[in-house]
């Protein structure tokens, strides 16, 4: 009796299986299908979102986008054998962009931030950056640490949505902050004599005291944060994660991301470009 019993549940088993298999294997084939990467190879076109971010991307004399991001934006086109779209968007928009579909990944020196992964997906860090501060000399005269630029009274500009703006509320909260819909507005503000400091990801504060010696200095060297820099997709979507994954994997190992990051940020070799 108790061997018919077992070659019942056996027989219940295997029809199971049978029923079941079938079924996992369509959603494998529906999830694949229904990936931004697949749409991509299809429609031969790779969607870019980006937002202007000096070095990461800005316009040449001739019109044309350039910069570190749209380097990797180039590459990861390239690798993949289809065209490229870059989508300029406005940063603090960017986000509910993709979500809407106007493009299919952000490729914009996003920081990962657990606020954002709640509505996105990130690859892994294919780059790491940190925030620094320039300031006014004339508003900001014997300030060199961080501290005296968290005081009541003092003004930092930085960029709408940025991870800037979060580390200056974060590392400077006495202060109040002036937040502007782009960079070059905020470093007016500072040329203006209407802020003490600008916050930015590293090098560009770097370039603006560089670019304006007599009405600007850097309080002290060096980046006061560390951030992990991560291509962003729409959540749901395991195949085109896994992709970015593997692509940014290689191209890491042939030293390639390094000499890009040198070239954008440790050199001002592309500065003529710009004229």
């Amino acid at each position: 009796m108790k061997c018919k019993r077992i070659a019942a549940l056996m027989a219940a088993l295997i029809l199971t299986l049978a029923v079941a298999l079938p079924a996992s294997a369509d959603v494998r084939q529906e999830l694949t299908s229904q990936s931004t990467i697949e749409k991509v190879l299809e429609r031969g076109v790779l969607r870019v979102g980006m937002s202007t971010f000096e070095p990461w991307a800005m316009k040449d004399a001739q019109g044309e986008f350039i910069g570190f991001e749209i380097d990797v934006a180039k590459r990861l086109a390239e690798d993949m054998g289809v065209e490229l779209e870059l989508v300029s968007t406005q940063w603090a928009g960017i986000i509910p962009a993709l979500l809407t579909g106007k493009f299919d990944v952000i490729i914009g020196g996003m920081s990962i931030r657990a606020d954002r992964a709640k509505k996105v997906n990130f690859s892994i860090p294919y780059n790491y950056t940190g925030m620094a501060i320039v300031a006014s000399k004339e508003k900001a005269e014997g300030f060199d640490e961080l501290a005296d630029f968290n005081k009541s009274g003092v003004v930092i500009a930085a960029r709408t949505g940025t991870t800037a703006a979060k580390a200056a509320r974060k590392h400077m909260p006495q202060a109040d902050l002036l937040l502007f819909d782009q960079e070059p507005q905020a470093v007016q503000e500072l040329l203006n004599g209407n802020a003490h400091a600008f916050v930015s990801t590293a090098p560009k504060p770097g370039f603006e005291a560089a670019k304006h010696p007599e009405k600007l200095f850097l309080p002290f060297s060096g980046t006061f944060t560390k951030e992990p820099n991560a291509m962003a997709v729409r959540k749901g979507d395991p195949d085109t994660l896994n992709y970015l994954n593997s692509w940014i994997r290689a191209v890491a190992a042939e030293g390639w991301f390094m000499e890009r990051f040198k070239y954008w940020f440790e050199s001002r070799d592309w500065e003529g470009q710009l004229k």
